[in-house]
């Protein structure tokens, strides 16, 4: 018999929070699957938790089924298996508590381009249920939350890419949802706009005290975030923390060119206990941790009179852990080999 949490938290018809018992988890599945009519098959029995507070990235390529699963995770598509809650409800048979508890912005918005922003959120909010007294503190407040407060009365088509996407967010926190799922927040932004963007969600985690669920097919971004889950073909392959699943790998190495590789060697092992390996006119020091031992080893080779000529750390990447877990490269825009 399946057992369902219980639940974190829920929001009254004006928009407040209301106390409900605490859960460990903001998101928890169990097998969730997805298959369309004709025998496709996006979701593929995913196994899931995300604690409550965290910053949660879903890496995958386009089309590894990020976004449908986060469809599932809202209620607002049904599984074909398997289950799944979100804030405590439970998406098959509480799909309206599911809708009410959580904020979700898809890739393509469609805002009110002749409205000011402030009329924007104000018309969103009173579509949640709030009352109008209760929409008007909101709006101020995610329009704060935002740093859009100075264009409160700027339409929305005038604003740039970044702060449009900031308004989107805004409008998914307008009823103070619990978890927010963003489906690829940064697409169609240049780099700078994408960092700022990121800061701007750190800090709206902790002044909004939500669970922030992100999906994305740029793996730097999965570096902002505290755990990371990579999706490839509608599975699962890898979760942890951005560092976990980096040093699981267990290749980071030290490269150093010297003026007597073989001399370094030897001292090396002496030294530190360390296996140099011969590369062809460079050794290799397999070594955890392998930017805090560069100066340290450079530094024992010049004590031993060898020098260094050149010198480099190397770590494993998001790249490296999802050809691990898949046998090919990363391709953002396609999960087919």
């Amino acid at each position: 018999m399946t057992r369902r949490p219980s639940s974190t938290a829920d929001t009254a018809p004006d928009g407040r929070r209301q106390d409900l018992p605490t859960v460990p988890h903001a998101v928890h599945t169990r097998g969730l699957a997805k298959t369309y009519p004709g025998g496709q098959d996006a979701v593929r029995g995913v196994d899931l938790s995300v604690a409550a507070g965290e910053m949660f990235a879903f890496l995958g390529p386009n089309g590894a089924g990020k976004s449908t699963t986060v469809s599932l995770l809202c209620a607002l598509n049904r599984p074909s298996a398997g289950e799944a809650w979100v804030a405590g409800a439970n998406v098959r048979t509480q799909p309206h508590l599911v809708r009410r508890r959580v904020g979700v912005l898809f890739q393509h918005s469609a805002p009110e381009p002749d409205l000011t922003c402030a009329q924007s959120l104000h018309l969103h909010a009173r579509l949640h249920g709030l009352s109008r007294s209760r929409s008007r503190a909101r709006t101020t407040q995610v329009l704060s939350t935002a740093g859009l407060t100075e264009l409160r009365h700027a339409r929305v088509r005038t604003l740039s890419g970044g702060m449009r996407r900031r308004l989107d967010i805004a409008r998914a926190l307008l009823h103070a949802p619990r978890v927010l799922f963003l489906d690829e927040p940064t697409a169609g932004l240049d780099p700078p706009a994408r960092a700022r963007l990121w800061r701007h969600l750190r800090g709206l985690r902790e002044e909004e005290h939500i669970t922030v669920f992100v999906t994305t097919h740029y793996l730097e971004e999965a570096e902002y975030c505290d755990r990371v889950a990579i999706i490839d073909h509608g599975r699962i392959v890898a979760h942890g923390t951005p560092a976990d699943l980096k040093s699981a790998l267990g290749r980071e190495t030290v490269r150093l060119r010297t003026s007597d590789n073989r001399q370094a060697a030897i001292v090396l092992r002496t030294a530190h206990g360390l296996t140099a390996l011969d590369s062809g006119g460079e050794i290799t020091v397999p070594v955890a941790g392998s930017p805090a031992w560069l100066p340290r080893l450079c530094a024992t080779l010049g004590a031993h009179g060898v020098h260094t000529h050149e010198a480099a750390a190397t770590v494993p990447t998001l790249e490296d852990v999802f050809f691990h877990h898949t046998g090919r490269p990363y391709d953002p825009q396609s999960p087919t080999p």
